[in-house]
């Protein structure tokens, strides 16, 4: 573990970054050691050999991504085909994108509380729910087909796509709201944390759209409070990933840096920019998400159940 500190410290003294950006990464990455080493899961995912272009690729690949995840989601889009191009395997590259990723939205999290748009206080049972609804579905995965949703998707993230372009409640002032926080609670975070461990492609979007909708946030306000509710199915499902030993840690911290960067730009061209840049890049995601979903079903040969689907909604 000494060996592991000393390697981890001298590797962020290292990064072109600022001094208080290393000393988050160091104590994240120092931490998440400590647990590692508990669980006697470190040696195993520390295994993957990298060189210095990799290493490169990988903190631009998390700093990209964590910039576009902090303002719209779909981080990743970015991340995943680059994990999945180092050899891993799938399960492999999906854990590990939940471990970068947590990083992520950790920094735009904390850049959003401390400018004040997110209140914890008044988010614990929105947190709790989300939390127990990722687990749920993390677990439900294992037992159900997912290929319902799958061709469901695409229409849903279009739709999602269109109300963002056109809806009058998207805006840089708050609006009446429709439901009470236990209520949107108890359904929709549940519903939405559920989504995320059960399938996942665009969850932020889902949350953004819930509380500009039911809550009547803001465009700043809702996507500073989705980075809050996607940590925290972020760290259901990395929990689960971890006992199961599919994380590859090393690729994963070394993504975590450029997160910690990209997140926290991210979050503040969300605070100063606001619906002007919010609203169009959630449109251009979400129709390049529902794009790679059905490009995905033509290579899996499941392309016939989405135009099945669009029979039944006409």
């Amino acid at each position: 573990m000494d060996a592991y500190r000393k390697s981890m410290y001298q590797y962020v003294q290292s990064l072109p970054i600022p001094n208080g950006y290393r000393l988050f990464a160091w104590v994240s990455l120092l931490v998440t050691g400590v647990w590692l080493v508990e669980c006697g899961l470190l040696d195993k995912g520390m295994t993957m050999e990298l060189d210095i272009t990799l290493i490169i690729v990988l903190i631009l690949t998390g700093f990209g991504a964590g910039m576009i995840d902090a303002i719209a989601g779909g981080g990743g889009l970015i991340t995943l085909p680059v994990l999945l191009a180092t050899g891993m395997s799938p399960v492999e590259a999906l854990a590990t994108n939940k471990l970068q990723g947590s990083f992520g939205t950790l920094a735009a999290s904390v850049y959003f509380v401390r400018k004040k748009l997110v209140d914890l206080s008044e988010m614990k049972l929105m947190i709790a729910c989300t939390f127990v609804g990722a687990v749920v579905g993390t677990l439900l995965v294992q037992q159900l087909d997912a290929s319902l949703l799958s061709a469901v998707m695409p229409v849903l993230l279009v739709l999602i796509a269109l109300y963002f372009m056109f809806s009058k409640r998207m805006g840089d002032e708050d609006r009446d709201r429709k439901i009470g926080n236990a209520l949107f609670a108890f359904v929709f975070t549940f519903a939405i944390g559920f989504y995320d461990g059960f399938f996942g492609p665009g969850t932020g979007t889902f949350f953004a759209v819930a509380f500009v909708s039911l809550l009547g946030f803001s465009m700043a306000r809702a996507t500073a409070h989705t980075k809050i509710l996607n940590f925290t199915s972020n760290i259901a499902s990395l929990i689960f990933f971890a006992m199961c030993g599919n994380i590859i840690w090393i690729a994963g911290f070394i993504m975590a840096v450029g997160q910690l960067v990209g997140g926290q730009l991210g979050a503040r061209m969300v605070v100063s920019k606001g619906v002007s840049l919010v609203r169009p890049l959630i449109v251009i995601v979400t129709l390049v998400m529902s794009a790679k979903l059905l490009f995905d079903q033509y290579q899996q040969g499941d392309i016939q159940s989405f135009w099945q689907l669009l029979g039944y909604l006409n």
